[in-house]
């Protein structure tokens, strides 16, 4: 079947394909380097969209290419370039379609497909050249790799190949060619571990700095220098030399950490990262077309799999349902947010103020009960300051600018009297969060959002005792404050609809991925991790030992263990929220003697660290009262997600969100639950745990799973 044929035959599985176009235009290069054609990829949108590779878009740079081939073969041009629209190079395959797919053929058609197409940039009579004018991913990273000669911009924002952060592999040409261009160490920590890093994205110099690009450029006339640089090569004037790359021990060594890597990110529990490793792997000898065999098989069989549907479905949650949050209220009812007030100036405050401070640009106040604490909160931003400056985030006269806008008082009168949202971040006790609203209202403006960082405490609780609860929401914010991007938005009973849309206003230029939640105990995030790690602490108590607890649910490809995360929380912390659950729903939630004989102890955590890895702290294991009920992984993972998939029924049946999207969305973005799981619905209905539990899957067949 020949590539213009393959082509339209996924064509028709493809629809509503945003198609790319492939111009061709020709110019004389400088210096009389002679004739040179080059084709710009575009889907005539504006220039903030992205242009993608779907089978019509392929068929039409295959267009191009049959021209520029014709052209090449009679001699009537020197060279071919390929660059993008400005500020977008291309981004990959149109994944819009590929999660329809239904038949694996029609998946292998697809890798195909494109690799028909790029490798003939390789085989023409002349040399090739990709300009990486702006964002580059995936195939649009894979189609320069074909090219002869690279040059990037400088002011380049993201360049990935983020495939296994996807549940895919790089199936154009990513896994063979990258290793053979700058060594397969190198290639590794893009393919694998930037993209089990959260999909970590490299600037134009990084590009460059790692022999990916021949050539950096600055932004403001990057395709003029670029074409300047050309037709020095082309002239032989300028001489590219790439290191010889090792093809023994070091590549072996680099497959190796590869799987290090990946085992402790998903714990094998996903194949993208290790089907990557074995092409690479395979690629040491050379062999560039058994390479590209092997990635067309990979990635039709990964296509066809629920890991890929997942990543797609947890792609389009934070990119589109993050950014349109299910019951916001009209934005139009939003009220402005001139200055912020802060009630407390401990490290969650003072971090929330941070972020204000960064994102609104307006004057945040802090208070606190004495001098000395609300000084170390201005003292703890504008430390955070000189850190960005000496970083070069900011300039000096922006970060005079932050400095003088933040500022600490001890009078609540004389700080919020003007203030238009003030939240507060105190100790997590519903007397204490009263208390700190009914001063605040006494003094604030009759406008003003009164906002709170509960992470479960009752809201409508909080504001029965004021004259205006309406105006009462919360803010729940989860730790690190400046990393996660979930923010739980809290309507408790009279909460207003102007208020919400103003907390909600405000979420978005936080840049947060606001989700609206109902006021129930813990909220989402908090109650679905409590009843996570409270069956884990149940089966400890009852008597499994700690490694075989932690173990059991490492096929999740969690970013931490459950214990670790314990850690990163506080036991103190989690036993308060577990205590606050027991209260609320006794029958489900259970407060460990252990966990609590840990907090009485003050201990930190299960685990030290002297060896450089986490082992059990023997003064912890001296504590621990065990049972003598032992159970296996298998029995423990069983049991800890059949409790995680009742609590989300019953979540969902008692309106605490939207959705099963909605709980997806929050641990993806508030817990860094792994893409490849979707969150933890489809998870849990490709395990056929919530046909188990509930007897119904969360999600219907075909979202984030191979349609029916």
């Amino acid at each position: 079947m020949s590539t213009t044929e393959l082509l339209k035959g996924a064509a028709e599985l493809f629809p509503d394909e945003v198609v790319t176009s492939a111009h061709v235009r020709h110019l004389d290069l400088p210096f009389g380097a002679g004739r040179f054609a080059l084709i710009t990829l575009d889907n005539g949108f504006d220039h903030t969209k992205p242009t993608t590779f779907g089978p019509a878009s392929l068929a039409n740079l295959n267009a191009a290419i049959d021209q520029v081939e014709k052209e090449a073969a009679a001699g009537e041009i020197i060279g071919v370039g390929i660059t993008g629209k400005p500020f977008i190079f291309a981004v990959g395959a149109d994944l819009k379609g590929v999660e329809l797919l239904k038949e694996h053929k029609d998946a292998l058609a697809i890798g195909k497909g494109g690799h028909e197409v790029f490798k003939r940039l390789s085989a023409l009579a002349v040399p090739t050249f990709a300009y990486y004018n702006g964002a580059a991913m995936g195939g649009g990273v894979e189609v320069g790799l074909h090219c002869s000669y690279r040059t990037v911009s400088a002011s380049l924002p993201a360049f990935s190949l983020p495939e296994v952060f996807l549940g895919l592999v790089p199936g154009w040409g990513g896994c063979a060619l990258l290793p053979n261009l700058i060594g397969a160490d190198k290639a590794v920590s893009v393919i694998i571990e930037n993209s089990l890093n959260q999909n970590k994205q490299l600037k134009g110099v990084q590009v460059y700095e790692l022999g990916i690009a021949d050539a950096l450029f600055e932004g403001a006339d990057f395709l003029e220098q670029s074409l300047i640089w050309t037709a020095s090569v082309l002239k032989g004037e300028i001489v590219v030399d790439r290191p010889v790359i090792d093809r023994g021990e070091a590549w072996d060594q680099a497959v190796a950490k590869g799987r290090f890597i990946a085992d402790s990110k998903v714990h094998g529990a996903a194949p993208a990262a290790y089907r990557a490793l074995d092409i690479i792997a395979a690629a040491k000898n050379g062999d560039l077309q058994q390479g590209f065999d092997a990635e067309d098989a990979a990635l039709a069989d990964l296509i066809m799999g629920g890991e890929l549907r997942s990543g797609i479905y947890a792609f389009n949650l934070v990119q589109k349902r993050g950014k349109r949050p299910a019951g916001a209220p009209d934005k139009s009812l939003a009220r402005p947010v001139t200055k912020v007030g802060v009630v407390g100036a401990g490290l969650m405050a003072s971090q929330l103020a941070l972020l204000f401070l960064r994102r609104l640009e307006v004057p945040v106040v802090l208070t606190d009960i004495d001098q000395e604490r609300v000084d170390k909160g201005v003292g703890y931003v504008h430390a955070e300051i000189d850190k960005l400056l000496g970083k070069g985030r900011v300039n000096q006269d922006k970060a005079n600018r932050l400095k003088a806008l933040v500022s600490g008082v001890l009078d609540k009168a004389e700080g919020f009297s003007d203030a238009d949202f003030i939240i507060e971040a105190v100790f997590e006790e519903i007397g204490v969060k009263q208390q700190v609203f009914a001063e605040v209202e006494a003094v604030a403006p009759a406008h003003a959002i009164l906002a709170t960082n509960t992470s479960s405490l009752s809201v409508t609780e909080m504001a029965s005792k004021l004259k205006n609860p309406e105006r009462v929401v919360g803010f729940h914010f989860f730790n690190p404050v400046a990393i996660l991007p979930l923010l739980e938005i809290v309507r408790g009973e009279a909460t207003d609809d102007a208020s919400l849309a103003t907390a909600f206003g405000v979420a978005k230029k936080l840049k947060k991925t606001a989700v609206l939640v109902k006021d129930a105990p813990a909220f989402v995030v908090n109650r679905i991790l409590t009843r996570f790690m409270g069956e884990i602490q149940n089966v400890i108590d009852e008597g499994t030992p700690v490694a075989v607890a932690e173990k059991a649910v490492e096929p999740l490809g969690l970013p931490m263990s459950p214990l670790v995360l314990l850690e990163l929380v506080g036991p103190a912390i989690g036993l308060h929220v577990s205590e606050t659950l027991n209260r609320a729903f006794p029958d489900r939630f259970t407060v460990s003697p252990n966990l609590a004989a840990v907090v009485k102890a003050g201990k930190r955590g299960f685990y030290v660290y002297d060896s450089g890895k986490p082992e059990l702290d023997p003064e912890v294991a001296a504590l621990l009262q065990q049972g003598d009920s032992v159970l296996d992984e298998e029995q423990v993972r069983a049991r800890v997600l059949d409790a995680v998939a009742q609590e989300i029924g019953l979540m969902l049946d008692e309106g605490v969100v939207a959705e099963a999207q909605d709980v997806d969305l929050c641990l993806i973005t508030g817990a860094g639950w792994p893409f490849h799981l979707g969150g933890i619905t489809p998870y849990l209905d490709r395990e056929g745990v919530s046909q188990r539990v509930n007897g119904k899957p969360f999600l219907t067949p075909g979202v984030a799973s191979v349609p029916a």
